[in-house]
């Protein structure tokens, strides 16, 4: 089995299966994933992102979003730079906190690809959605680190896994584009070994505020 994308540990099972993909399982980090030969290429997994219709002014969109965008508001100072990563074609979040007073940047490797958004630091990094898509969260977790001034934070928006029975007949593994899945020990595990403080908001909202 190839070893965890998350943590590099060689200690991977077998989770579950459905008809279309199989589901492993670190057991250092708990990460569930998908194995790379099931993922989808470049070039399909954008045509499902093109389908996506995320608009500023849907009240019902922001409304989701507020979840992340209230708790962190209430850890960051005024007008504080912030980067949207992972924003997709429709940035909702960046405007929200924009209208707070926030200093936004954006990007997303399809919709805002400009890489010298990823040359600065920032006060606080947002991701929506995002981390249960990575190819490569190893990669990816470590250059969100290195984004985030000491003490700045990083808020997440992702659905937890439970454990296999809730995972049997959950609907966020049927979107083909989701191919990590992150519990509470995942975090608290990268917390552990990155020095993080961290904090989980309701079921899907999680905060972390770099220590040095």
């Amino acid at each position: 089995m190839q070893p965890c994308p998350l943590c590099d540990d060689d200690n991977v099972h077998h989770y579950y299966n459905d008809k279309k993909r199989d589901y492993l399982q670190c057991t250092r980090c708990n990460l569930v994933f998908v194995p790379t030969e099931q993922r989808l290429d470049t070039e399909s997994e954008k045509a499902q992102y093109d389908k996506h219709e995320n608009d500023p002014s849907d009240e019902g969109y922001r409304c989701f979003l507020s979840r992340l965008s209230e708790p962190l508001m209430e850890k960051i100072s005024p007008n504080s730079a912030g980067l949207d990563f992972g924003c997709g074609p429709g940035p909702t979040l960046s405007v929200m906190l924009q209208d707070s007073g926030h200093n936004m940047t954006l990007y997303d490797i399809y919709y805002y690809p400009d890489i010298k958004a990823l040359d600065k630091t920032y006060d606080f990094l947002t991701a929506t959605e995002v981390i249960e898509h990575l190819y490569y969260p190893k990669d990816v977790w470590q250059n969100w680190l290195n984004l985030v001034k000491p003490n700045g934070w990083i808020g997440l928006m992702t659905k937890l896994v439970i454990n296999v029975e809730a995972f049997s007949k959950w609907h966020y593994k049927n979107d083909i584009t989701h191919v990590c899945f992150y519990s509470r020990e995942t975090f608290q595990y990268l917390a552990e070994r990155d020095k993080l403080q961290l904090e989980f908001v309701g079921n899907d909202v999680i905060l972390l505020r770099k220590l040095q």
